[in-house]
């Protein structure tokens, strides 16, 4: 038992070693590349469309969009410098903003 618990607590301690020098390398790499011939080969842009889900009296939602923005991201695994990695942006193209709340849209009464 004693062996087992040992034996678990040095698996993770390793696993959080190396995650925290994955993420060091990442950031690390995404520097060199802004430091390069071509810094701005470490962000992109990616065209991101935000909609607005309004709901009836009937149950039903109507749809309001926004037109769409360019979203700054950086190419790495994790989010670094206040961006999302654009992995991730890429598989969030249509985002939901918000979904208003049926007595936030009832006349005055």
């Amino acid at each position: 038992m004693r062996r087992a618990q040992t034996f678990a607590k040095r698996a993770l301690f390793i696993a959080i070693i190396l995650l925290c020098a994955l993420y060091a390398g990442d950031y690390l790499w995404l520097r060199y590349k802004m430091n390069g011939a071509n810094p701005t080969a470490a962000l992109g842009a990616i065209e991101v469309r935000r909609y607005w889900e309004i709901p009836n009296k009937s149950g039903k939602f109507d749809y309001s969009f926004d037109p769409p923005v360019m979203q700054t991201c950086v190419h790495s695994l994790f989010p670094h410098l206040g961006y999302s990695p654009c992995w991730y942006v890429n598989r969030q193209r249509l985002q939901r903003v918000a979904q208003l709340d049926a007595s936030a849209i009832a006349p005055f009464s």
